[in-house]
Formats: structure tokens, C-alpha cells, sequence
């Protein structure tokens, strides 16, 4: 196996579990929802507890998301989560919130009542997804950074840290781009169509369920224009992009050369968008009467598609010779999977390992199956004397 192979493939494998990371926003969407599905204080603890069975898929895959990109573009970690840390701090925060509000708003002793943790959740749905939607958007947009691999070598430096963010904001400064805001938001309202989804297959509640189709339409119609809009402003876009030598230059419509490159990549991507208009439309416009095997085949197809969607989309902006963390501040210091990378032994290392996942995903699918083999009614949550 090459360096420049296993740089790919571990480009690919993080990307992946990106595109995993998006799909498990169905909690944070669901979450949105919760006032909007759930009018009665029975109806809101059905959707709490259908979310609170699958929080941890979420969170865990996040943590691997971050785990992964540190092992192999250590680079990236250091100058992304070290450099724009109030944004990250601001998206852990809201996933810390949320977990503390599966816990404790139902506990003896709760003085600020249910209600106060459920709103905290309607924030994390919120805001995670718009945070994290925003994060990905700066790999096309670029951030405020500074890269000097000299100090590490420079006796005379007054520190020997590589990286450092060119402004006082330290991350915040990426909400301030418009194109930023509207993939965030693209992100956000996909959430919350992929959580109404899940509601449909996962509660076994009339009042709830025939909710769900206006709700889905609802947040659908804002996803499809600022993910289309989105989308047409990158491929018009000029993109940056890397020669031989390592040298950062713009190249004017970079993202669109991408795609006409890399056909297989443009395939999965246009498959993926199919599959999650389909699973969108099949959820408007399939009959909640009937049973809930029949009707609940929706958040399968626009799960799978949301994969397929964001997994072309993430490599995009790094194969081709394509600088996936650009810098605004300077240009090149621009992060590619060649300068940021681990080293050839670490990478390949990381290989035989990753020949594990395989296995981590059927047990993640065992779980999944133990613990949706019966659907949420009112009557399990009365009884269970776990439930939240």
C-alpha cells in the first residue's frame, strides 16, 4: 500500500463516518419537533423516549468522527478543534446539555421541571445540527487560520505551536459568512426531516403520526432550497486547489471540474438525492392509518440517501489535488491530505484496525434491532420504570 493510497483511504473512512454523523441527526431533529409533534405532556415523553434510545449512536459517533480525523490528519485536529475551539465548545455543549436533559428531567428533586429539560433538547436540536452543518461548510468556504511548521524547528519561537487562528473569534467568525449560515441551516432543516421520519417508524401513536406528514412538508420545502441553493453557489464557485509541489492556487470552478472528474462520486451523490426525495415524498404522502410496518420503510430510504448524499460531497472537497480546510488568512497554509496527514507507519497501522469496523457496525445493527424489535406505545412508557 502507497502513502498517497492510504491518505485517500483514510480521507475516505473519516468521510464516512461524517456521512454516518449526519444520518444520526435524526435525534437532534427529532428533538426540534418535540412541542410542534407532542401537544399533551404523554405525547412529548413518547418522543423523548423514542430519541433517548438512540442519543448515544449519535454522540458516540461523533466522538470517533473527531477520534479519527486526530489520528490521521493530526494537522487538521490540532488546528480546527485547538484553533476554532468556541465553535466546537459551543457544539459539545449543546450534545452535553442534551444528555443531561435525557436524565434529569424526570428525577426527584427536578426544580426547574420537565419542561425546562425538554426546551434544552428543542436547543440541541437546534443548534447541533446548524453548528456542525456550519463546521463542514468552511472544508469549501475556508477559515481564519495560520499554519507555521517552523516553529517546531525554530530555536528562537516563542512557542512551539504550528497553528494559530488569525482573528480573536477563534471559530465564531465562520457564522458570519452567509453561504456558512445557509448550508448550517440546509443541514438543521434535513435533521429534522430525517427525525419526523423516524417518529413515523419508530411511535406506534395515532395523534402523533398524523402530525408528522405537515410537519415533514414543512421543514422538507426550506431543506431542498438551501441545499439546491447551496449546492449551485459551490459548483459556480472558485475552488482551492493544490499542483505537484504542494502550492495553493484558486482555481475557478474547481468543485464543478471535481465532479466531472470523478464520475463515481457525481453517481453516488445523484443516487443519494434521489433516494432522500423519495423517502420525503413517500412520508408526505403515505397513509398514516395504515400499519406501521407498511409506512415505515421512509427514514431507510432517506437514511441511505443522506449517506450517499454527504459521503461524494465530503470527498469533494479533498480529492483532486483539493485543499480541504482552506485558509482565508493565508493561503498557503491551507490543509490537504498530503500536508496534514499522519505518517506512512501510523496510516498503515490504522489499517488493520479499521478492519474491525465491519464488525463494531453489525453489532451497532444487533443493538439497534434488540432495541426497536417493539414500538414506543403509551402504554410501555406507563409501565417501564426506565423510560425518561
Amino acid at each position: 500500500m502507497t502513502y498517497e493510497f492510504l491518505q485517500h483511504y483514510w480521507c475516505f473512512i473519516v468521510s464516512l463516518l461524517g456521512a454516518l454523523l449526519v444520518f444520526l441527526l435524526f435525534v437532534q431533529g427529532a428533538n426540534s419537533v418535540i412541542f410542534s409533534l407532542g401537544r399533551t405532556p404523554e405525547e412529548r415523553r413518547l418522543l423523548i423516549n423514542s430519541t433517548g434510545r438512540k442519543w448515544e449512536f449519535t454522540f458516540t459517533t461523533l466522538v470517533t468522527f473527531g477520534g479519527a480525523f486526530f489520528a490521521s490528519f493530526p494537522l487538521f485536529y490540532s488546528t480546527s478543534f485547538g484553533g476554532a475551539y468556541w465553535l466546537w465548545m459551543l457544539i459539545l455543549f449543546t450534545f452535553v446539555l442534551q444528555a443531561v436533559s435525557y436524565e434529569f428531567q424526570n428525577k426527584l428533586g427536578n426544580f426547574l421541571g420537565p419542561r425546562t429539560f425538554q426546551w434544552f433538547l428543542v436547543l440541541n436540536g437546534i443548534l447541533g445540527p446548524l453548528l456542525l452543518g456550519g463546521a463542514v461548510a468552511t472544508f469549501f468556504e475556508g477559515s481564519n487560520f495560520i499554519v507555521e511548521k517552523t516553529n517546531l524547528i525554530d530555536a528562537g519561537a516563542m512557542t512551539p505551536i504550528i497553528s494559530r487562528w488569525a482573528n480573536a473569534s477563534h471559530g465564531l467568525d465562520a457564522l458570519l459568512n452567509p453561504w456558512v449560515l445557509v448550508f448550517g441551516l440546509a443541514v438543521m432543516f434535513l435533521a429534522r426531516v430525517l427525525g419526523i421520519l423516524y417518529v413515523m417508524n419508530n411511535i406506534s401513536d395515532e395523534g402523533i403520526r398524523s402530525r408528522c406528514p405537515s410537519r415533514l412538508l414543512g421543514a422538507a420545502v426550506p431543506f431542498v432550497i438551501l441545499f439546491v441553493g447551496y449546492l449551485v453557489h459551490l459548483l459556480m464557485k472558485d475552488g482551492f486547489a493544490y499542483d505537484e509541489t504542494g502550492t495553493i492556487f484558486m482555481e475557478p470552478n474547481k468543485y464543478l471540474h471535481n465532479i466531472a472528474d470523478m464520475w463515481y462520486l457525481t453517481l453516488l451523490l445523484l443516487i443519494g438525492v434521489v433516494l432522500v426525495l423519495w423517502g420525503i415524498y413517500t412520508g408526505i404522502t403515505g397513509d398514516t392509518s395504515r400499519s406501521q410496518t407498511e409506512n415505515s420503510k421512509s427514514i431507510w430510504f432517506a437514511g441511505v440517501g443522506t449517506v450517499l448524499t454527504v459521503l461524494p460531497l465530503l470527498l469533494l472537497s479533498a480529492w483532486n489535488h483539493t485543499a480541504y480546510y482552506p485558509s482565508t488568512a493565508d493561503l498557503q497554509s491551507s490543509l490537504t491530505i498530503e500536508n496534514s496527514c499522519s505518517s506512512y507507519f501510523t496510516l498503515n497501522t490504522m489499517f488493520y484496525v479499521s478492519l474491525l469496523v465491519p464488525f463494531v457496525l453489525a453489532y451497532i445493527v444487533y443493538c439497534w434491532r434488540k432495541i426497536d424489535s417493539q414500538k414506543i406505545t403509551r402504554e410501555e412508557i406507563s409501565t417501564d420504570g426506565h423510560a425518561y
